[in-house]
């Protein structure tokens, strides 16, 4: 340990000033370059706090939490307010604490700030209808892809000359971002006209922040049209449904089609039956009047003679005829009770009116099951034993006019079952695609700068001492200068060579000049590229040459 010391810090002295400080300024950008891909790539993700906010309460917001240390950021449209991952909960109740936001969708808070005294029935009603307006606006920004909402509430009213009540109604005004808006605005109907007392789902408007009507008055959904399109939709499926069941052990799901129409009757019956039982009586009342007459007659009559014309004289009267009668009668009247039943029966269901089913199967596959040499009347026997299988399997009637039709042909090669797609393993890598985009950016980066920055310099450092700046011996670089009996020779070699003429730079002079420069213009070049190596070799130089 204690050379590896001693080498790393001579070869720091032998680098010189210069050096050194080059050397500084590249580890602190190197160092500086990690800090900052790491704090960059590796920041926390964050999550949405609140949205739909004024100005104000953004800047409170901010002010607050800086206060609090929790990190934040506000979203490009600036409504919004975003805290780090898993400190969402803490920040709500910060906020809360202190009272914010305070935007115009304000809830029950509102009842915070609400003396009780002086105050009036109407600012009451006011101030409950402001409340739950909030609190449902919450509720619908809480839905994914509404960025903003905004309702209205008018509340029921009894008044005192009034008969009827008045029905409560609202409205809504939404901004929503990637949704299908009319889906929402029905849900948002049905939520508000479940938080409202009185009010029903078709008395809710919902428009967006264009002025476009979503939806309004009855809901569309609860018509006789969709619900008899729905009942006809279910129906066929579960028939489907039991033709796959019955046939895909037999043939496999992928060697058979079905399709199913039905008709069906939705109409709302209702029957009333009124059954009287002649065997079940009871007694209810019995009068009995019963009743005797006896009846005596008798008349006196006055014969008719002269007697009776005289004066003063008194007619004797002899007996008339006489009768009796005697009537005895009985009367007795006996009341019963019959039993009765009153059934009345509503049918809010539907009924299956007529039903059409078809049916393909693979002929390759039922040529495989009776074997290659079957004959086109083996084929035809077993098609109507799965026609009659489908027939069992569907609750088929023929006096209902219901059709069938099971045919067996060729199915394209290669076709598939409606097979549904699901999320695979690319899906879920989309998912986090930007979580491992910033990770590996991170590695690489740390790799690049280890490799080429943070290795040579250990290596460096590390390197066993070696002469400072050791370089060739006089006596080497005396043998790599030319001499100059040496150029002379050849100079003279040259002209000899070519009689008559004078002497001068030849093509070969200016080619060896080319190739190898004279020793002055070898010995600035290692001036300008290292001058204290240079003066150390001369001075080596000169050493050598005084003890000589």
């Amino acid at each position: 340990m204690p050379e590896q010391i001693q080498s790393i810090i001579s070869n720091l002295r032998g680098f010189g000033v210069k050096r050194l400080a080059m050397l500084a300024g590249i580890a602190v950008l190197v160092m500086g370059v990690i800090g900052i891909a790491s704090v960059y790539l590796n920041r926390p993700a964050y999550d949405t706090l609140y949205v739909g906010l004024d100005r104000a309460d953004v800047n409170q917001i901010g002010l607050v939490l800086g206060e609090a240390g929790i990190g934040f950021d506000v979203g490009a449209d600036g409504t919004s307010v975003l805290v780090p991952a898993g400190t969402t909960a803490q920040a709500r109740m910060l906020l809360a604490e202190k009272g914010l936001p305070t935007s115009a969708n304000a809830g029950y808070e509102l009842f915070d700030n609400v003396g009780s005294l002086g105050l009036t029935s109407f600012m009451q009603q006011i101030t409950r209808a402001r409340a739950l307006e909030g609190e449902i606006a919450r509720t619908i920004q809480s839905i994914s892809g509404i960025k903003a909402a905004r309702v209205h509430i008018v509340m029921s009213e009894r008044a005192n000359f009034r008969r009827d009540d008045q029905q409560p109604s609202a409205s809504v005004v939404i901004r929503y971002a990637g949704i299908d808006a009319e889906k929402s605005a029905m849900s948002i109907r049905h939520l508000v006209a479940a938080a409202v007392p009185g009010l029903s789902a078709d008395k809710v408007t919902v428009l967006d922040s264009s002025g476009n009507l979503l939806a309004a008055g009855d809901d569309p959904s609860n018509t006789s049209a969709a619900r008899t399109l729905g009942v006809e939709q279910t129906v066929e499926a579960q028939i489907g449904d039991n033709i796959r069941r019955a046939l895909t052990a037999y043939l496999g799901p992928d060697n058979f089609r079905a399709s199913v129409k039905a008709e069906v009757n939705t109409d709302t019956r209702q029957t009333e039956e009124t059954i009287f039982d002649p065997n079940s009586r009871v007694e209810r009342s019995v009068q009995s009047v019963r009743a005797n007459e006896n009846n005596n007659q008798k008349q006196a009559s006055t014969p008719a003679s002269v007697e009776q014309n005289l004066p003063e004289t008194q007619a004797t009267a002899t007996d008339g005829p006489q009768s009796s009668s005697q009537n005895d009668r009985r009367e007795e009247i006996t009341n019963y009770e019959i039993n009765s039943k009153k059934i009345a029966t509503v049918s809010n269901g539907y009924s299956v009116t007529k039903m059409s089913i078809a049916v393909v199967v693979n002929q390759q596959r039922l040529m495989t099951i009776l074997g290659k040499d079957a004959t086109p009347e083996q084929i035809a026997k077993r098609v109507a034993d799965i026609q009659k299988m489908v027939t069992s399997a569907t609750g088929l009637d023929e006096k209902r006019g219901d059709v069938i039709d099971v045919s067996a042909v060729e199915f394209i090669d290669g076709l598939e079952g409606e097979a549904i797609p699901q999320a695979g393993m690319l899906d879920s890598i989309g998912q986090h695609a930007g979580t491992l985009i910033n990770a590996g950016a991170f590695i690489v980066v740390v790799f690049l700068v280890a490799f080429f920055g943070l290795r040579p310099m250990a290596s460096a450092l590390t390197a066993k001492a070696t002469p400072a700046l050791s370089g060739p011996s006089f006596d080497d670089v005396q043998r790599s200068l030319p001499m100059p009996e040496a150029t002379a020779v050849a100079d003279n070699v040259a002209v000899g060579a070519l009689p008559g003429s004078r002497p001068g730079p030849t093509p070969l002079d200016d080619l060896r000049q080319k190739i190898r420069p004279a020793p002055q213009d070898r010995l600035a070049r290692m001036v300008d590229l290292n001058e204290e190596r240079t003066a150390q070799i001369l001075r080596k130089w000169a050493a050598q040459e005084v003890a000589v």
